[in-house]
């Protein structure tokens, strides 16, 4: 008895023959709900059977996709800074767009939410990871969302730490889900251009990301003031990306100004 959901993995005559063996068992199945001389509960075995083996096979289904997801994925660079503990990482931006195109082609589907978390001052974030096959399996990450920094100060306020905590979990999840490397030697293919990547051994390269950081959370005229009032061999190292992104967190905190503004 087949339980085929989804054949694009097979190979092209295994595919032919398990779609007419899904279709020959369909009839068989309409035939006897039809038939009134049918035992009842042996046809109600049958179907249970037929949900059973249906499940398994998109259970399998779902584990070798993920097995070729993982094997197509190579590690992600980094390509954010983070100021607190002075330390890079891959955003979120970079893990996405680095494995969504692969894991979308090997038909799987992602879906974020939030739940009910048990510990208090924490954020649950849930990814719901769905195959085209029918099998669907969720994950999830328990997030503080206390305010609190690397060193236990107040850095932000509730709103803006729910945000930071759905924004991370979202990043672990993801990683976790697929097993996903970062490397920090490794740019992206992009070793052949110097321009764009990030040369640490820079003096000062570090503080002056962490204040460009800070420029961004100001706004974006912060932003382009810190920006060029930097020297210039520091502009000339900065990631692509990572620049892209402070310009991007410049532009969230400019509007999140003016929309308080506009409330008071």
């Amino acid at each position: 008895m087949s339980a085929v959901k989804d054949i694009t993995l097979l190979p092209k005559e295994d595919a032919a023959l398990a779609q007419q063996a899904e279709t020959n068992e369909l009839t068989l199945f309409e035939r006897m709900a039809r038939d009134p001389n049918v035992d009842v509960d042996k046809f109600e075995r049958l179907m249970a059977m037929r949900e059973r083996m249906t499940a398994r096979f998109s259970q399998e289904q779902f584990n070798a996709a993920m097995a070729k997801a993982q094997k197509d994925m190579r590690p992600v660079a980094v390509d954010a800074y983070n100021p607190q503990t002075k330390s890079r990482y891959a955003s979120y931006e970079a893990l996405d767009g680095d494995v969504r195109p692969i894991y979308s082609a090997c038909g799987f589907g992602l879906s974020f939410n939030t739940g009910e978390c048990p510990i208090p001052e924490y954020v649950r974030v849930i990814c719901d990871v769905s195959h085209i096959g029918g099998h669907s399996k969720q994950y999830h990450i328990d997030m503080p969302a206390d305010g609190k920094g690397a060193k236990g100060g107040d850095v932000m306020t509730r709103t803006h730490a729910t945000g930071a905590a759905v924004s991370y979990g979202m990043r672990y999840l993801l990683k976790m889900i697929f097993n996903i490397a970062v490397g920090e030697g490794d740019d992206d293919g992009n070793s052949a251009s110097a321009k764009g990547k990030t040369d640490k051994s820079l003096a000062g390269f570090d503080n002056w990301l962490a204040d460009l950081q800070a420029a961004a959370e100001n706004g974006t005229k912060v932003l382009g003031e810190a920006w060029r009032a930097s020297k210039p061999e520091y502009r000339e190292h900065i990631r692509a990306a990572e620049w892209e992104r402070l310009k991007r967190v410049g532009v969230h905190a400019t509007a999140a100004a003016e929309k308080a503004a506009a409330q008071e």
